[in-house]
């Protein structure tokens, strides 16, 4: 049975660092949560340092202009760590391993340009285009995956590999559910396209962020703890990583958990490697 929590301070003497998810458990896109943010606050006070993971496609600086607009305080976490920053280290390795300026097909919004930056890129069609970097969908107000099935055979018929920017299928928009880029990685997989992943819930992502905790707690982490609102990316990447994880119900499993009972989250989490150590509600101190 999945222990249900009032509030973080109930556990939180167990941690010595945070591991924290945005979307969903910060804002909704929309607005932030400030009850959430004084956890963290909290957490950072007394017990180590708090770093923020997100799928977001983007630098670390566009999240925070993010943060800036919907009015989460950039004093509640010590460093963000991005997909979006992790697809872009990725990136510079591919054109220092070429010697010269990469062709890329941008599969997704021009809001997401960022995170090809100052690259040494050219961005192309498909036609001409030597990998696919995936951030989203064009218009994820009104397209689905099935919107893209011509091209993602076009892609596969050029054996391009797509480089997803966020795992994530879907994420909280106020109080809407939107496709996400990792909902055409999925769909590219299925007719044979390779992609290669960044971001929750795969390893790079937790190495990366243990080893930021630690240089802010200026010791080794001995007991994270993620905190997050995706079955199969918060959740199931913090048990890969044989880090404690608690799961926060108002993202985007809300729908279909309705009322949070341990009837519910046992039946939410019947999937292999995704089993929180606890749950709440919404993140609270």
């Amino acid at each position: 049975m999945i222990p249900i929590l009032t509030g973080l301070s109930e556990v939180a003497a167990e941690y010595d660092a945070l591991l924290c998810d945005v979307w969903g458990v910060l804002h909704n896109g929309h607005e932030s949560f400030l009850p959430a943010v004084d956890a963290l606050r909290r957490f950072r006070a007394g017990c180590g340092p708090v770093i923020l993971l997100t799928n977001a496609p983007r630098p670390v600086i566009d999240v925070e202009s993010m943060f800036k607009r919907v009015g989460v305080p950039l004093d509640c976490y010590d460093a963000i760590l991005s997909s979006g920053a992790l697809v872009r280290d990725d990136m510079e390795r591919r054109i220092a391993t070429v010697g010269r300026t990469l062709k890329v097909y941008h599969l997704g919004p021009d809001r997401d340009g960022g995170v090809l930056g100052d690259l040494d890129v050219e961005r192309v069609g498909v036609d001409a285009a030597e990998v696919v970097l995936c951030t989203g969908l064009y218009d994820d107000d009104t397209e689905t995956a099935d919107d893209y099935a011509d091209l993602f055979w076009d892609m596969r018929a050029r054996s391009l590999t797509m480089l997803c920017a966020n795992p994530d299928i879907v994420v909280q928009r106020g109080d809407k559910l939107i496709w996400c880029a990792g909902a055409l990685a999925e769909a590219y997989e299925k007719i044979g396209g390779k992609v290669t992943y960044y971001g929750k819930p795969h390893p790079p992502i937790y190495e990366a962020s243990l080893a930021l905790a630690a240089e802010f707690a200026g010791r080794r982490i001995r007991r994270p703890l993620a905190i997050g609102d995706g079955a199969d990316t918060d959740i199931k990447g913090a048990n890969r990583m044989g880090i404690d994880a608690l799961f926060v119900a108002q993202g985007i499993h809300a729908a279909h958990l309705g009322e949070l009972t341990t009837e519910g989250l046992a039946q939410l989490f019947i999937v292999p490697e995704a089993h929180p150590k606890a749950a709440i509600a919404t993140l609270v101190w």
